[in-house]
């Protein structure tokens, strides 16, 4: 499973033409060690998380929400099993963008890789009911 977006995924992400506020909903799974041998992947995932969390307030995000999934409820208990979910937001789609596509944040990505068995990430927008959901 990819764990950065292909480059189509990350085209139509920069070409859209919202503006306002992006919050991206992150679907983490971690290796049981870490690829490099450095801990295990959460370990490597927070050393990541660290130097990351700086750079989205650097650029007016902030940390929405971070917990621990517990359980899956609906769905396939294999596929759909989590370690932890994440909802970041960002001021914009560019301050994500620039944050995704500076030296920096490619360094401190290694971390990610190192740690991450697989991920999803979807980038949301917020709405005020369901009818907004379709639209």
């Amino acid at each position: 499973m990819a764990i950065t977006p292909n480059k189509e995924q990350f085209i139509a992400f920069a070409s859209s033409q919202r503006e306002g506020e992006v919050v991206m909903l992150n679907l983490l799974k971690f290796k049981d060690k870490a690829s490099s041998g450095d801990g295990s992947g959460a370990d490597a995932y927070n050393r990541y998380g660290a130097v990351v969390s700086k750079m989205v307030e650097e650029r007016g995000g902030r940390m929405v929400w971070l917990g621990k999934a517990e359980q899956v409820v609906i769905g396939d208990v294999d596929t759909d099993a989590w370690d932890a979910v994440a909802l970041v937001a960002y001021p914009s789609r560019q301050a994500f963008i620039d944050m995704a596509t500076s030296s920096s944040y490619g360094e401190a990505h290694k971390d990610r890789e190192d740690g991450l068995e697989r991920t999803v990430l979807i980038a949301c927008e917020a709405v005020t009911d369901f009818e907004g959901v379709g639209t």
